[in-house]
């Protein structure tokens, strides 16, 4: 499975699920921030999974139709504990995110919208 991760994202949560077999790209690598439509359409493009901490991204596929491949939101969630998030969202829902869900992921709490 194929993910990317918003430069919001802790850096070391890319480590963490390249161990897990994961293919990630992280774009805190990348030499500058295209803004979240950019990063939307790459992921869409790639068939990646976007993970974000951003709200925005369910504004622009929600509100304005832009398409996605999926997308985790992880919200209040601290830095040490986003890679472990991701992983057990990835390995429960990984069906759902394949066919496009967004998934919005707190401690004690998700949603999904298909």
């Amino acid at each position: 499975m194929k993910i990317l991760l918003d430069t919001c994202v802790w850096g070391g949560t890319c480590k963490q699920l390249e161990l897990a077999g994961y293919d990630v790209i992280w774009t805190g690598n990348w030499h500058k921030d295209p803004g979240d439509q950019e990063i939307l359409s790459y992921a869409y493009h790639e068939k990646r999974i976007l993970v974000t901490l951003d709200k925005d991204f369910g504004e622009l596929t929600i509100l304005q139709g832009k398409p996605h491949a999926g997308i985790i939101r992880l919200v209040n969630i601290a830095s040490k504990q986003q890679g472990n998030i991701c992983l057990q969202v990835l390995k429960t829902y990984s069906k759902e995110l394949l066919s496009g869900a967004i998934i919005t992921a707190e401690l004690g709490r998700l949603r999904i919208r298909k």
